[in-house]
């Protein structure tokens, strides 16, 4: 090692951060626990230690942390636009530290479909934002003002690319770095993880937020319309959110409540189980910027079926690592749920390309490109 070579110090401001669950907090650990050996040493704040605060109090609060933290930081690195990156920025600002942010998604859009009444697909808001209310104009203007002020914006997927350069970031900021794979430690094999959980017959699981996008509601109706010819089929949708009695409703109104279970949120450990315990996975969204989930479920060996949108074509090939289908195709959906349940030559093939495909997001690889990122572009030698 060159003796006279600085260390990188790099500040990494998450909303998420182990023991919280989620794509940030993963990533954000990764980082710290593997940066050091490319001569990067990480520390982290996270928002999740001021989240009990009230409103704005917290952001200051969150911004008084990054200030303790900044001195002698080289880079402060942003997981959000908004949480994090408005106090992220302004302490950038205060310091002079170069500042750059992560993005996993359209912030201003998940917030329109959550709060604010957006029924529209991302791409259909995209093409048409004037159409959204004040409230979402102003977190799409603060959130793009937070992005174009960053000296590189780092995407995980080539779609949410196409939807940045539409706010008026210029291309050559944005660097496109994949997610990385966290494997989801499973023992036991699928017939015994399936007597422990009390599986029978043909078993779909699903996982996610319970909101719009994820198109729950779709899928349930997908069930619905297969149960007259597959009798012994049952989904499990895993996860917590806004939707839920929403969705316990719909089956209900399907004539389905008998076979959709609404899990609610697992473990690390009970969601593996449940995965591999399953016969299909099937993610019905109609926005993804790269899914971890999918990933995941890849590296088990469980065969998918998710629509062709966001990112999900750059991980999945249709027809060699899963199937893709359209959003809003019910029909279409429940097609090629059928198809897939019943041909086992399809199960092995996709499955088969699938963990392949896997090979291509581990933990190293990632950390790499992120390692040379920060020492060849954002740190001026």
């Amino acid at each position: 090692m060159d003796q006279n070579k600085k260390n990188i110090q790099l500040l990494i401001a998450t909303g998420l951060y182990p023991p919280d669950i989620g794509g940030p907090a993963t990533y954000a650990r990764m980082l710290e626990e593997k940066l050091s050996i490319h001569d990067i040493e990480v520390s982290i704040v996270a928002f999740t230690s001021v989240r009990h605060l009230p409103k704005v109090i917290r952001h200051v609060v969150f911004a008084w942390k990054l200030w303790r933290q900044t001195k002698g930081k080289d880079v402060i690195y942003a997981l959000d636009p908004i949480s994090v990156g408005i106090p992220a920025r302004v302490i950038a600002f205060l310091t002079s530290t170069p500042f750059i942010i992560r993005l996993g998604g359209d912030y201003a859009w998940e917030q329109g479909q959550q709060r604010f009444g957006i029924t529209a697909t991302l791409d259909e808001y995209t093409a048409n934002p004037q159409k959204a209310s004040w409230q979402v104009k102003l977190l799409a203007w603060t959130q793009s003002a937070i992005v174009r002020s960053a000296r590189f914006v780092v995407l995980p997927s080539e779609y949410l690319k196409s939807i940045v350069v539409t706010w008026g970031i210029a291309p050559d900021k944005i660097r496109v770095m994949y997610s990385s794979l966290f494997p989801l430690e499973v023992s036991g094999s699928k017939e015994t993880l399936r007597t422990e959980l009390g599986y029978e017959g043909l078993v779909i699981t699903s996982v996610g937020r319970l909101v719009p996008w994820k198109g729950f509601s779709e899928l349930i109706e997908a069930v619905a319309l297969l149960k007259p010819s597959m009798s012994t089929l049952s989904l499990r949708i895993i996860g917590d959110g806004p939707q839920h009695e929403e969705l316990a409703t719909k089956a209900q109104a399907c004539g389905v409540a008998d076979s959709v279970t609404l899990v609610g949120k697992l473990d690390k450990d009970a969601l593996g189980k449940a995965i591999k315990a399953s016969d299909l996975f099937v993610l019905n969204t109609s926005y993804e910027g790269l899914s971890h989930q999918l990933l995941e479920v890849m590296d088990l060996g469980i065969p998918i079926v998710t629509t062709r949108v966001g990112g999900n074509p750059e991980l999945i090939t249709d027809g060699i690592s899963g199937v893709l289908v359209e959003v809003g195709d019910t029909e279409g959906l429940s097609g090629a749920i059928k198809h897939v349940l019943l041909n086992e030559n399809t199960q092995i093939r996709l499955t088969q390309n699938a963990r392949l495909r896997t090979q291509d997001f581990t933990q190293e690889a990632v950390v790499k490109k992120v390692a040379t990122f920060l020492q060849q572009e954002v740190i001026q030698k």
